[in-house]
């Protein structure tokens, strides 16, 4: 680990430009500034490809089955075993899901900053096994010790605990898998540059392969042997699999850190505010750039207020803030480098995308939050089974299983004959395709629900769950469009020393996303609940209006994806990145 650690700290000012991906790559080493173990460049034979990824996707399949194995279930273990309210339930749950995508900005900016890719998630996945040991006891203390009130009291901050435990585990190791396995791929060798992108696709499988084990297997221990069992499977299975990754240190190409990438985006913020009375010169070559340092990214033509921080100034007595050209050093407080402030453009520039992708990820929360829910409220009942609502979230695992080998084998093929694209279509295309199977998502769960209704209240057979599964299958072909382009597009257009933290931006989005579905469903029960109504989403959904809530969202994702093709209209793509 010490190894790793400090062939990750290397020194150097700014990380080396991007080669261009040769024709020919048959360099015994890496091009694109990777290293070793030993703090030596990485020889391709022996180092990083598919060899290093299969050990780090290990890592995020043991991760994703324990997310899964909390989220799938989570509102059925609040509703029936600490019982909370519904609202309360799916607000809680939604809250706790936002936490687990907001903690990956503090465990990015460790890795990009001061520890590495590597020794982030050797740092962070212990304590995501001890938060799971933590739920572990929690779940599975005797009732007699929490049929109390001071009991429950305290079994609820047990549960509560764990959970944010595994939260903050999940920061470390979230937005640091996808980035670490993707700089295994030589940036300057065509071949590997082109398994890169399949491999964010198979990134993905991984993630919903433990989804599916996680709905299957574990949500059935969970509601007919017990919770406890379950996590203590997902502890042995993530023990297992961290013992796999130390065993790879040897293979795996490290990327070595630059300057901390927040201090040069807080430096080219304060040096353009500092310089706000300046004017630009006519020759932009007269702005500054670090001469000795290998990167150097062109002036863009956008937010050119930032231009001024890279003006080059200078304070000679009796001048203030003349420009003047000088080669005595100036603070990077005050004058900054052309790279740094096109480095905060491009994360400016995806701001919006970001933003648009907020609606999607709300919906994603409906299908562990609102549609469990309902599906407790239809007939469970297949053939001589009883299937858990939470359960039905297997056919979304199965839709993302189905759908990426045929995105990957049939959809791109014959989109790449149509465009002329290597990868078919653009990355933001595969979003918009995302967000608009949202809309028709939230669109279906509303008329299923409006069709559950009407026979809850005619007093007809209950509405069969089976009609949530299209609901649950359309949500895994939005995944595999919207998902997976979210995480290549933040990763291939994200400057190169910030790789991890754009990953953990894109992870963001997840979170507002969750956080966004908790404060619409508290504003929808205060307002659709005052005067003594039952509100759109009571205890008992017969006598409320869920479809209502649903049509909401699917009005808000339609807004949304309109938005989303305005702004990615105008998106300027950034060639840079690597």
């Amino acid at each position: 680990m010490e190894a790793a650690a400090d062939e990750e700290r290397a020194p150097l000012l700014r990380p080396q430009h991007p080669p261009q991906p040769q024709e020919d790559a048959d360099s015994d080493y890496t091009a694109d500034g990777s290293l070793d173990i030993n703090n030596q460049p990485a020889l391709k034979r022996s180092t990083g490809n598919w060899r290093a990824c299969f050990m780090i996707l290990g890592v995020e399949f043991s991760e994703c089955l324990a997310f899964y194995a909390i989220s799938k279930n989570l509102v059925t273990y609040l509703t029936k075993v600490l019982h909370e309210s519904k609202v309360n339930a799916a607000r809680n749950s939604s809250a706790w899901s936002g936490a687990c995508f907001l903690t990956p900005l503090f465990g990015a900016f460790l890795a990009d900053t001061y520890w590495g890719r590597y020794r982030t998630v050797l740092t962070f996945l212990p304590l995501y096994i001890v938060g799971m040991l933590a739920l572990m006891v929690s779940t599975s203390l005797p009732t007699s010790m929490t049929s109390s009130d001071r009991g429950h009291q305290l079994h609820s901050v047990a549960v509560y605990l764990g959970l944010y435990l595994v939260a903050f585990g999940n920061g470390g190791v979230k937005p640091c898998t996808s980035a670490f396995g993707a700089d295994q791929f030589d940036g300057g060798d065509r071949a590997e540059l082109a398994s890169k992108g399949s491999f964010f696709n198979w990134y993905s499988f991984m993630i919903n392969s433990g989804s599916l084990v996680a709905s299957t297997v574990l949500v059935w221990l969970q509601d007919n042997v017990g919770w406890g069992i379950s996590f203590a499977i997902v502890v042995v299975v993530m023990a297992l699999f961290l013992a796999v990754f130390v065993a790879g240190t040897r293979v795996y190409r490290y990327r070595p850190l630059g300057v901390s990438p927040l201090t040069s985006l807080c430096q080219v913020v304060v040096a353009a505010v500092r310089k706000w009375h300046l004017q630009l010169p006519d020759d932009r070559s007269l702005l500054h750039e670090d001469q000795v340092a290998g990167q150097k990214m062109k002036r863009t033509d956008q937010l050119r207020f930032f231009d001024k921080a890279a003006i080059v100034v200078a304070t000679l007595p009796g001048e203030k803030g003349a420009v003047v050209t000088s080669s005595s050093p100036v603070s990077p407080w005050r004058q900054c480098t052309v790279t740094q402030v096109e480095e905060l453009k491009m994360l400016l520039r995806m701001c919006p995308i970001w933003a648009s992708l907020v609606l999607f990820f709300a919906v994603s929360s409906q299908m562990s939050s609102t549609l469990v829910e309902q599906g407790m409220a239809m007939d469970n009942r297949v053939g001589r089974f009883a299937v858990p609502p939470a359960s039905l979230s297997t056919f979304h695992a199965i839709g993302v299983l189905f759908w990426i080998p045929v995105y990957d084998v049939v959809l791109v093929p014959l989109a790449r004959r149509v465009t002329g694209r290597a990868k078919g279509i653009t990355q933001l295309q595969r979003i918009g395709v995302g967000l608009a199977l949202a809309a028709l998502i939230m669109a279906y769960s509303a008329l299923v629900e409006e069709r559950r209704l009407a026979a809850a209240r005619a007093s007809a057979a209950p509405t069969s769950i089976l009609w949530q599964v299209p609901a649950h299958f359309a949500h895994g072909a939005a995944v595999v469009f919207a998902t997976i382009g979210k995480m290549e597009f933040f990763y291939d257009q994200a400057p190169r020393a910030m790789k991890s933290l754009c990953t953990a931006l894109g992870q963001l989005a997840i979170a507002a996303g969750n956080y966004f579905s908790a404060f619409l469903l508290a504003v929808v029960a205060s307002v659709t609940a005052r005067g003594g109504a039952p509100g759109w989403i009571p205890d008992d959904l017969n006598k409320g209006h869920l479809d209502y809530f649903f049509w909401l969202m699917a009005a808000l994702c339609s807004l949304n994806l309109v938005y989303f093709v305005y702004c990615a209209m105008r998106y300027t793509s950034n060639t840079a990145a690597s």
